[in-house]
């Protein structure tokens, strides 16, 4: 099936054709016909699939094809973070581009009152994210009344960050019937459950059940000490300086380490976490997608959802705690066609973590060999020696305790 030999809209088909969607994916082939028949659908699709335009398509085709009689939001969308919310917009922006189908952003962080202005003109599209949409509806800016459909997605992801409870809510202030889709890259018992709480008869659809990571990505693993990370990631960025390379921490304090270190040797990269401005946030994630610098260190904030293209590498300098965030990190790269390489730093007390997500993926990840001389040229050879380096993180230890004890005190 080709998407020009589809029935939708001819508007959709064209910004199909302008934004290179000729085939759909997996999850798209088998979520669109449901969800155009009315159907509740509940995906569990791995990230990269195109989970995003496998609702998005659909959903225009309905809004366009069942123009509304009263002003109102006939479609909400909640995400779990700010730039999921912003990503999912600006889908919606391109395949509805000429259709009059309004969408809008909403999320805190950022003044609201462009936001309600915005939807006093009115709005068929919200996407959300939990916090800022219960402040405005809990003002009187914003009436779900006439949502005609309903999408969770990276349900997961809400599980995690305790939106549970804002999820229900949520759903007791919706009209009864409606159409909800449900989309998440991962399931377990509690997913099961809250979805089976919110659809009814639905489609289930599961993409690659035993085979969560994308197989477009190379896997390998290095066992080295943590004090000793830093020199690893310095030869890897400089035997592939044309190379976008994704590196993932574990905490913000990290973050900003890992950038200054690497400020120190000469490699200019920024970090992403969140607790920065919402705009700072943007604009970061903006720059790395044009290429504008080469090396992004993030925690976990930037790893659901984003889709940043030709991401060469994705390095997990901190072996994640939850597994299935393993998943979630590693498919930045290898999306679509393109092959990408996942290596992870793994240290003595970062192996039961290491073999927690083999057992969630169902695979051995390849280790690489590193005998005891290349390990010791590769720290001597460092362009900051080991000691330097140690120096350098015992003072940052102690200037976070003070940062703390002072803003106790205050």
């Amino acid at each position: 099936m080709r998407f020009e030999d589809s029935n939708f809209e001819p508007v959709i088909k064209k910004n199909l054709a302008l934004t290179g969607f000729t085939r759909p994916t997996d999850i798209q082939f088998r979520a669109i016909p449901p969800i155009l028949r009315g159907e509740d659908v509940l995906a569990i699709a791995q990230t990269g699939t195109g989970k995003t335009a496998a609702f998005v398509i659909p959903v225009l085709n309905l809004l366009i094809k069942n123009k509304a009689r009263d002003p109102g939001i006939r479609c909400l969308v909640m995400v779990p973070t700010r730039e999921l919310a912003s990503q999912i917009t600006s889908v919606f922006a391109a395949l509805g581009k000429g259709s009059g189908i309004r969408t809008l952003s909403l999320f805190g962080g950022v003044e609201q009152d462009p936001q309600i202005a915005t939807l006093e003109k009115g709005v068929d599209v919200l996407v959300a994210t939990p916090g800022r949409m219960f402040d405005l509806a809990s003002q009187g800016h914003l009436h779900l009344g006439q949502v005609k459909i309903l999408v969770l997605d990276e349900a997961d992801h809400m599980l995690d960050l305790g939106f549970i409870n804002d999820i229900r809510q949520l759903v007791s202030r919706l009209p009864e019937r409606r159409q909800t889709l449900f989309f998440s890259a991962t399931i377990n018992p509690e997913i099961k459950k809250l979805a089976y709480s919110l659809v009814r008869n639905a489609i289930r659809i599961q993409i690659s059940p035993k085979d969560p990571v994308s197989k477009n990505i190379d896997h390998s693993v290095a066992f080295i000490e943590m004090d000793d990370k830093r020199f690893f990631l310095e030869r890897l960025i400089r035997e592939n300086e044309e190379s976008k390379i994704l590196v993932f921490v574990r905490t913000r304090v990290r973050a900003e380490r890992v950038v200054a270190a690497l400020s120190r040797v000469g490699i200019g990269s920024h970090f992403l976490h969140g607790e920065m401005d919402q705009r700072q946030r943007f604009d970061t994630l903006d720059q790395f997608r044009k290429g504008t610098f080469k090396i992004l260190v993030a925690t976990d904030v930037s790893a659901r959802g984003i889709d940043i293209p030709d991401v060469d590498f994705v390095v997990n300098y901190d072996i994640p705690e939850k597994a299935e965030n393993y998943v979630h990190r590693v498919g930045r790269t290898g999306r679509g066609v393109r092959r990408g390489t996942a290596i992870s730093f793994c240290c003595a007390s970062e192996k039961i973590l290491l073999e927690a997500i083999e057992a969630f993926t169902q695979q051995e990840i390849r280790v690489m060999k590193i005998n005891r001389d290349e390990y010791e040229a590769i720290v001597d050879t460092a362009t900051e020696g080991p000691d330097d380096w140690k120096k350098l993180i015992r003072d940052a230890e102690q200037n976070e305790i003070k940062f703390k004890k002072a803003r106790k005190r205050k």
